[in-house]
């Protein structure tokens, strides 16, 4: 023997006789070659093993003990054992058969599942298909040879066993050994509930691989779903139920076996209510049966199955559970502690929520009152996907519930339900946050709300709880990441999260307005009953409605702002609108503040530009029409109140009504092509008049309120060549199309170029066809100037406009009258403007004479204030030539005319008295007065 060489017996040196006597056969060991001792602890020798197993005069525990040590080496020493078994591929195979037969001939479960342990893991390490065939091989032999399934357990359990730990397995098993089939039913019907669960479990394993589930579907269809059905609803062990729920949850991800099953759970459910005993089972009554069970375990398995049939078509399936009461029940699990049941729970009542059924039997107004506690509830964890699960949920059933059936009850419920929402929307978690979103939009339903009295403090602390959210988020700095393709396109999924949660924010609000306008015609909603008669009514619409203002004033106008300058999204920008939009409606008495506010923000131009962007051609129709409703009501509001002109009559304001519905959602062009539109002189339809009005219209409101995003040059060529077009087909614009033509002419109107004639012609065509000029008259400087500054315009419209002008002047004119040096007074910015037309063209001081006459005696006390100022301000020019004589004429006008010394015109005497003497002063020695002149002043005197 070589020196290194070991015999047996120098091996049985190194352990004891004991274990040398439990594992060993000592009367054959020393004849064994050492190779197939276990050279570590424990020292296992398979040829004695061989010999031992198979022994009957060997006792069952020392084979389990054989075996159990086997087992332990095979975990601790992995490779050693692994490469002991494959030295032979005769011995291997011997010794899988030696242990199977084991497990077959002793009932001793323990044994037997040790027995199993140890083939699973040697198949496993060994990777033999020789091993493998043979394994399957026996069992299969073992079957066909059994007169009874009873003593099946050990081969079925083994099977099961392999197919899971083997890939593969189950796809050849059915392919060629498909009459294995045939056993399993055998032992399903067979009386043992351990035999059943072996086989459920070796099923669900097979059933586990698309591609021998599609071979078992006929097997399945004609011979298993019934017995499966059956033994599932009778299953009383633990280890049954599980089995077989296991197998259901494996069926179930198959179409074909989900309608298999759910039909014959018709056929149970309907032979039921005709009270006629039914061969077959109901799954829907069975999984009921699981979820009123103690178990959680089978409560949780129970939900899964649930979902796992709803999944493929709520539709089509949902009406079995619900007509089995099944949302009852998990309703009531919505109050456990534990997170996996509530889950579960919810999974299964979102896809319920898509039946109306769901609804229509009141399950929802039963259980909204534990939904409700259970996000409460939820929102004290820290698992944030099961707040999303519950928050989705109660938004599924705040969206799907039908108006006509109420949801809330009370009041006080709808008060938890918000606080609830307040809550999750408050969540640091911003997925979680965007759950409640959507819920919150869900929740401001008028239906929703209608318990008196109305939660109007809840419903505010709730949107300021969303606002300030949104708020908190949108200001979020983006992260910094390196330049370049990957940091933009970071810095581009921030900005779209942070458009998708304002979005979801907005359309909460807009929501939240839309309720607002409906509770306008619900007296009884308008403010709460049980408010005491001196405490400050917080709680009544006009305070929400007033709150909505402010709120999208402070908060949703400068967010949707601030992300429009990183991005325009025509959905975002809809619900923007439309809360702007309806904003006119709730608060009535402030729209016309709320209007100019927005004009002078700039809206007009940021809509039009909107609608140039997204709204060409048929695109984004519901934008446009938002648009052009928000734009509709804006400029009625302006018009309807302005600041700087009279206010059109009724019958004025139903004609622009008119061309603003039809015109504005037909403008979707960007400002050049608005411009060539406008200056078309071709033939003019109807409709497209209409357009040009409403441009016109647009231009002249934003004008007004300093929003000039129209090159003046271009819009003054555009305005002259519509008036021309209008006056060669021979039409007559509306006076508010001649106010904003004139004043946009007047405001884009080039110092150093004047007018063609043809369209001042046009323009006093136009203006003497209207009853009084005030209709068309907005009070500016430049407008006063545009009327003087044409004599074809001064002569017939000079006097009036004058007269305007000075009947909305608003300063203090008396403040003017005193003794200050000439030169050193700084004057208003419109005075100051009137008195450079009075320096270019002195003949306006006779129309301002006239006006002494003719205005009511405030206006002509202004303007002698005014031209009195203006003489003694202006001392180089010479005016006594020029007015002399006219003012002596008005005097005697107004002597005559006035002549009672009770008259109220007579006041303005003493400053007309006055002017006349500056003049005089003024005048060269050889205009004085004469005798007649004389007189006339004496008399003047007197009367004053």
């Amino acid at each position: 023997m070589a020196v290194g060489q070991r015999t047996a017996a120098d091996y049985l040196a190194a352990f004891g006789r004991d274990e040398e006597a439990v594992l060993l056969l000592e009367r054959t060991h020393r004849r064994h070659d050492p190779r197939w001792l276990l050279p570590v602890s424990p020292h296992v020798c398979l040829a004695c093993a061989l010999e031992l197993l198979p022994e009957p005069g060997v006792s069952l525990v020392r084979k389990k003990h054989v075996v159990f040590c086997f087992q332990d080496a095979l975990v601790r020493h992995t490779s050693l054992v692994t490469q002991l078994v494959a030295q032979d591929q005769r011995v291997c195979i011997h010794f899988v058969r030696v242990l199977f037969g084991l497990l077959s001939n002793v009932e001793d479960g323990s044994v037997a599942n040790l027995c199993i342990e140890v083939l699973i893991q040697l198949t496993t390490q060994l990777k033999l298909e020789q091993i493998i065939h043979c394994l399957v091989n026996e069992c299969h032999r073992e079957l066909c040879s059994m007169p009874s399934m009873g003593s099946s357990l050990a081969t079925m359990t083994l099977l099961g066993k392999l197919v899971d730990a083997i890939p593969g397995l189950a796809d050849e098993l059915v392919m060629e050994h498909g009459n294995l089939m045939e056993h399993l039913l055998r032992g399903l019907v067979y009386p043992n509930e351990g035999v059943q669960a072996s086989i459920c479990y070796l099923y669900g394993k097979l059933y586990s691989s698309p591609a021998a589930a599609e071979m078992l579907s006929g097997h399945f269809r004609e011979k298993l779903c019934p017995l499966f059905l059956s033994t599932l609803d009778n299953a009383q062990t633990k280890e049954l139920q599980f089995n077989c729920l296991g197998l259901l949850r494996q069926l179930l991800k198959y179409d074909l076996f989900v309608s298999v099953i759910m039909n014959k759970s018709v056929l149970a459910g309907n032979a039921e209510s005709a009270e006629r005993p039914s061969r077959e089972t109901s799954l829907p009554l069975v999984l009921k049966k699981f979820l009123l069970s103690r178990d959680e375990i089978l409560q949780v398995a129970s939900s899964h199955c649930i979902t796992a049939v709803l999944v493929h078509s709520p539709a089509k399936h949902a009406v079995a559970f619900i007509h089995a009461d099944i949302p009852e029940f998990l309703f009531e699990h919505l109050s456990s502690s534990s997170e996996v049941l509530v889950w579960s729970s919810y999974n299964c009542l979102i896809l319920l929520a898509e039946e109306p059924l769901f609804f229509s039997k009141c399950h929802t107004v039963y259980g909204i009152e534990a939904v409700v506690r259970s996000l409460q509830g939820s929102l004290q964890m820290t698992n944030t996907e099961l707040h999303k699960q519950g928050l989705l949920l109660f938004a599924e059933i705040l969206t799907r519930q039908p108006e006509e059936i109420r949801l809330f009850t009370s009041s006080a419920m709808c008060r938890d339900a918000s606080r609830a929402l307040q809550e999750a929307v408050s969540s640091p978690v911003l997925d979680v946050a965007a759950e409640a979103l959507r819920a919150i939009s869900a929740f401001l339903r008028k239906d929703h709300q209608s318990s008196l009295p109305v939660q109007y403090r809840a419903l505010r602390a709730l949107l300021e709880a969303m606002l300030s959210r949104c708020m908190e988020f949108s200001q979020t700095p983006l992260n910094r990441r390196p330049l370049g393709h990957a940091g933009s396109r970071n810095s581009e999924k921030a900005t779209l999260r942070k458009g998708k949660f304002l979005l979801s924010t907005l359309e909460g609000f807009r929501n939240a307005c839309r309720l607002a306008v409906e509770f306008q015609g619900e007296p009884c909603a308008q403010e709460n009953p049980f408010t005491a008669p001196g405490a400050e009514k917080e709680d009544t619409l006009e305070a929400f409605s007033e709150f909505l203002l402010r709120a999208c004033d402070s908060q949703c106008i400068p967010m949707m702002m601030r992300y429009s300058e990183e991005a325009t999204h025509p959905s975002l920008m809809e619900v923007f609108l439309s809360i702007l939009h309806s904003l006119f409606v709730i608060v009535p008495h402030m729209k016309v503040k709320f209007s100019r506010k927005l004009a002078d923000s700039s809206f007009i131009r940021l809509t039009l530009e909107l609608k140039a962007r997204f709204c060409s051609g048929q695109s984004h129709a519901s934008l446009n029409q938002v648009c052009s409703s928000f734009l509709y009501y804006l400029c009625l509001s302006l018009l309807s109140a302005p600041e700087k002109t009279k206010p059109p009559s009724q019958e004025e304001l139903s004609a622009v009504s008119e061309f603003l519905q039809h015109g504005l959602p037909q403008i979707s062009s960007r400002t050049p092509e608005s411009l060539a539109f406008l200056s078309g002189r071709q033939y003019v339809e109807v409709a497209a008049r209409q357009r040009q009005y409403c441009l016109l219209l647009l231009f002249y409101l934003a004008h007004i309120h300093e929003d000039r995003f129209v090159p003046e040059a271009e819009l003054s060529v555009a305005v002259q060549s519509f008036l021309l077009s209008v006056q060669d087909q021979g039409e007559c614009p509306p006076p508010v199309v001649c106010k904003a033509s004139v004043y946009l002419l007047a405001m884009c109107q080039d110092k150093d170029s004047a007018l063609g004639e043809a369209v001042i012609s046009a323009i006093r065509k136009f203006l003497e066809g209207i009853s009084d000029l005030h209709l068309v008259y907005t009070h500016h400087p430049l407008l006063l100037r545009f009327f003087l500054v044409y004599p074809g315009l001064m002569s017939r419209f000079g006097h009036r406009a004058l007269e305007l002008w000075f009947s909305w002047e608003e300063c203090n004119y008396e403040n003017l009258d005193d003794d200050s040096s000439p030169g050193r007074t700084i004057f208003p910015a419109n005075l100051a403007a009137l008195f450079q037309m009075l320096r270019s063209t002195p003949s306006i001081l006779l129309i301002l004479l006239d006006l002494v006459y003719s205005s009511p005696m405030d206006t002509a006390r202004k303007v002698l204030i005014v031209l009195r100022t203006f003489i003694r301000e202006n001392e180089d020019i010479e005016v006594g030539g020029l007015i002399r004589g006219h003012f002596l004429i008005i005097l005697q006008r107004l002597l005559v005319e006035y002549g009672a010394p009770t008259s109220g015109a007579l006041g303005n005497l003493p400053l007309l008295l006055n002017l006349l003497s500056l003049v005089q002063l003024r005048s060269e020695p050889e205009q004085e007065l004469d005798s007649m002149a004389m007189k006339l002043l004496h008399q003047g005197a007197l009367a004053a």
